[in-house]
Formats: C-alpha cells, structure tokens, sequence
C-alpha cells in the first residue's frame, strides 16, 4: 500500500495545476472524484490504487492525481489563515456537538458553520483544478453540480469493516466496533447538519460499491474507468 499523500505531494500538485498556460494539459473538462465511506470499508486504499491507476492512464506533463483527507485540512488552514489548532476541531466523523459548545464557550475561534463553509470552498476550488481524489466531507454534494466530478460510495457488510479495522488499525474487535460506529455516525451527522442529505441516499452517487463483493483492486479500476470515460466527453 502507498504511503498517505503529505503536504509535499500537495504542493507538487498546486505547483503543476498553476504552472505556466503553455504548459497546461489540453482537455474538454477537469476531472475530480469524490469518495463516501462507510468506515473500514478501505477508501484509503481503494484511493490511493485509483491515484495511481489514473496516473498510469495520464500523458506525462498532467498534474499528478492527489488524495485529500486528513491533508485536506492543511490546504483549508492554509487558505483562510487559521491556526493549526483549529484542525483538531474539524474531524467529520465526530457524532457530538459538545466540543463545539465547550469551545465556543472558553476558547475564540470560527463556529462551525463557518469551519464547514471554509472547508467547502477549498473542497470546490480543488475539485474546479481536476486531478484530485477527495475523501468525505460532503465532497460529493459541495461539487454536485460540478461537470466531470465522479462520485463514488464504499460500502461493506459490518462484520467485514471490523475485520479490515482489526487487520490495519491492530484493534481490538470491541475497539474497532465502536470506531466505526463512532465513524459511521459522524459522517452521516455531518451531512444531514451542514447540507441536509441522508449520506446513504444512492441518487447522491454514480457508483455504490461494495468492497466485500469486489476487490478493492477492482474498485479502484471500475471508478477509474468510469472517470477515463467522463474525461474523454
């Protein structure tokens, strides 16, 4: 498996997709793919393989395909001038608002709402550059009228998530049951808060795809050909 994509494949990224105009990529429309996921379903595997499998597929001056997530949250601080701490009060899947009142009570900072607002921009203006893979976050309803972005859902059977969350996270099975509920719950919180959508609606995606069912090799190949065929329109 790849190493998670840091803050220097993030600049690399930015440093291609603003390079000079006589060097950019000729194409009819940017590409981006957004990925839902039930958690320990491997969206992080599944991402970085289809990074790679759409960079196989690109001329060899395109930008290099980026997997945003935790990264995400570098480019978002960066682009509103936040300090770091605030990234620690930005997680997706946390189910509770209490750490949204207590720091709203005892510490200065953005509320959430502008938080997610923030988030959203940069989460748009990534997805208008194009060869970018973004994980969670109400990426697929931010850039739902975006053309030539691909959405994708990840789901598996629950017994199966804890079995990946045991083998990669070395938790226990009460360990990792409790993480992706606490995951699964958040997320879906997140959506129905900030944009009013039920995370499990399947008109929110052109693929739902369950990674029990098909491989996560063979995932990222069927987004990947899905996103080959909605650059070449």
């Amino acid at each position: 498996m790849s190493a998670p994509v840091g803050y220097d494949n993030y600049l690399n990224f930015i440093n291609c997709q603003l390079s000079p105009p006589g060097k950019a990529v000729a194409r009819k429309t940017n590409v981006a793919v957004t990925i839902s996921r039930q958690s320990g379903c491997g969206a992080h595997v599944v991402a970085e393989k289809l990074a790679q499998y759409l960079q196989s597929h690109s001329s060899k001056d395109a930008p290099p395909w980026t997997v945003f997530d935790h990264n995400l949250m570098e480019k978002v601080l960066a682009d509103h001038h936040l300090p770091e701490k605030i990234a620690r009060l930005m997680p997706e899947d946390r189910a509770s608002n209490l750490d949204d009142i207590m720091y709203e009570l005892f510490d200065v900072r953005p509320d959430s709402q502008t938080l997610v607002g923030q988030t959203a921009e940069t989460i748009l203006r990534l997805a208008e550059l194009g060869n970018v893979i973004l994980l969670g976050r109400g990426g697929n309803v931010i850039t739902a009228k975006l053309p030539g972005v691909v959405h994708v859902r990840l789901i598996a059977p629950l017994e199966k998530r804890v079995e990946h969350m045991q083998q990669y996270e070395e938790l226990t099975r009460k360990a990792a049951l409790e993480r992706i509920q606490r995951e699964d719950l958040g997320r879906s919180r997140y959506l129905k808060k900030y944009f009013a959508r039920d995370i499990e609606d399947p008109l929110l995606y052109h693929l739902v795809i369950n990674t029990d069912l098909v491989s996560l090799d063979s995932a990222a190949r069927l987004i990947g050909d899905t996103v080959l065929n909605a650059w070449a329109k």
